[in-house]
């Protein structure tokens, strides 16, 4: 008989490695399968240094849960690796002219990427983290689905981790609303149950990204350049193109009676910001690079959902695929603000069937 991870052992002979970031939600997953009888041990990664580090860490958070939980707990050295895979892909991709989404690079890369090897080699059979997805193990083998509470979901950041690192995730939270997991948590005593979400980056403190890209990259220095509108028209200055984004309206400097103007598209090798009207930004195609499919067979040619932003509804589109990983998106509606840089997803109903990143234009 399955036990609940979905292996044929009892959960007394399954060995779960649970990621706790020192949260609320990782710590009742945790809460959850301790309960259910599961042999569990946490792993948590100090990922943070300086510039980038907060002043108060979460990681002793995560000691004192697994402290009151009675499970055994381990830190593991990730700064280097976290540096070298997202931060600096976060800040290459702001210097040239692209909007990353990091937490993509994080999950694949550290979290189901260096965390998941580490954990096989201490004999974890599974690894269960926080995150509101849904993993299936079908004939097909295993899928990746939204949460239930599509308030919450997560899965749109967990398209790029590997089948095999697919396989070994499982994410107890995939039914559950945010406050039946802080009941969870507070039902076994855990202080933290109360916690409040985190909201920015983990290593972009206030939002101030283009501060923290200076400090790291004191090599460069972001030089101010023109901001034209399509037909090349000059209308200002900006002052680094590491400030804006596609789709920005607000802090553009642009005097005159010129109306409301939106970024259009941050020209890097020029170093200039085209800006235009609402209608202007409005597309429906896009090209997408370095695609992760974590599907059966697919034709060339695919119906499917697409999320190009995490905040972002999903919207229909046609997906056609070609031979080096890369694809070419028709949306079937107008979308505002498509950026180069952040992932699209793929959804085929529920079901994550992968997606890429979004290239330049």
């Amino acid at each position: 008989m399955l036990n609940s991870l979905g292996l044929n052992k009892s959960p007394q002979e399954t060995t779960v490695c649970i990621a706790m970031s020192g949260g609320v939600d990782s710590s009742a997953a945790a809460a959850m399968l301790k309960k259910e009888g599961y042999n569990v041990f946490g792993i948590t990664m100090d990922l943070l240094k300086a510039p980038y580090a907060p002043a108060k860490s979460s990681i002793a958070d995560a000691a004192k849960v697994a402290e009151q939980l009675k499970i055994p707990h381990q830190f593991i050295d990730l700064k280097q690796e976290f540096a070298q895979k997202v931060v600096d892909y976060f800040t290459n991709s702001y210097l040239q002219g692209l909007t990353p989404s990091p937490c993509i690079m994080c999950n694949k890369h550290i979290k189901l990427g260096f965390l998941a090897d580490y954990a096989r080699k201490q004999g974890a059979d599974i690894i269960v983290t926080g995150h509101y997805a849904e993993i299936r193990l079908t004939s097909n083998g295993v899928e990746l689905h939204r949460a239930q509470d599509l308030s919450r979901d997560q899965s749109y950041f967990l398209f790029d981790i590997s089948k095999q690192n697919l396989q070994m995730l499982r994410c107890p939270l995939a039914t559950y609303s945010k406050e039946q997991t802080r009941v969870i948590a507070k039902e076994v005593g855990l202080e933290i149950h109360q916690k409040a979400d985190s909201q920015d980056i983990c290593f972009v403190q206030n939002g101030k990204y283009a501060e923290l890209i200076s400090d790291l990259r004191q090599d460069f220095k972001p030089l101010p350049g023109d901001i034209i509108d399509t037909s090349g028209k000059v209308l200002g200055q900006h002052k680094g193109i590491i400030h804006y984004t596609v789709g920005q309206r607000r802090g553009l400097g642009i005097g005159g009676d010129v109306g409301i103007l939106y970024v259009l598209k941050i020209d890097a090798q020029h170093n200039q910001i085209i800006v235009g009207s609402k209608e202007e930004l409005l597309q429906k195609k896009l090209r997408i690079t370095d695609i992760n499919w974590l599907g059966e067979e697919h034709p060339q040619e695919m119906e499917l959902m697409v999320k190009l932003r995490s905040r972002q509804a999903v919207v229909p589109a046609t997906v056609s695929f070609t031979e080096d990983k890369c694809a070419e998106i028709s949306l079937h509606t107008d979308f505002y603000g498509i950026a180069p840089g952040q992932g699209c997803c793929f959804y085929q109903d529920t079901r994550v069937l992968g997606g890429g990143i979004i290239s330049p234009f």
